[in-house]
């Protein structure tokens, strides 16, 4: 099956260990993985090994709606790459990069078949920016 691939990216102000960190560990992922503030991250699991699996709720606060954002990893090269499969079979790839500023921190993923490509990179984007912002922030 063919997917439109979509890329976002950010610049966090954070060397790549931290920036690295705070995308991977389940702690963290809890307090920025929403797209908007009326949605929240109320768990996370994530088994970051070859094989391994991770499982990221995101709820609408006020329990309108919910999902299970779950994937298996294909790939870790750690503090560089991540590469995941999602249950659909759709792929995504998050490169971390050194800049004398930060870290550029680019995810490249497949788009699905029922929003707008527009849609869904709108809001990988705004996730992406809230973890720049938590990153930054702690």
């Amino acid at each position: 099956m063919s997917f439109s691939k979509i890329t976002i990216q950010t610049t966090v102000l954070a060397n790549r260990k931290k920036a690295w960190d705070h995308y991977t560990e389940a702690k963290h992922i809890t307090q920025w993985n929403f797209a908007s503030d009326d949605w929240c991250c109320p768990a996370a699991s994530n088994d970051l090994a070859v094989g391994g699996k991770f499982s990221w709720r995101m709820e609408a606060k006020d329990g309108s709606f919910g999902f299970d954002f779950e994937g298996v990893y294909t790939e870790v090269v750690p503090l560089a790459k991540i590469k995941y499969v999602f249950m659909d079979q759709r792929e995504a790839e998050i490169l971390f990069s050194d800049l004398a500023e930060g870290t550029l921190v680019q995810i490249v993923f497949d788009a699905e078949n029922e929003n707008s490509l527009e849609l869904q990179e709108e809001g990988w984007q705004s996730i992406l920016t809230n973890y720049k912002s938590h990153t930054e922030k702690s």
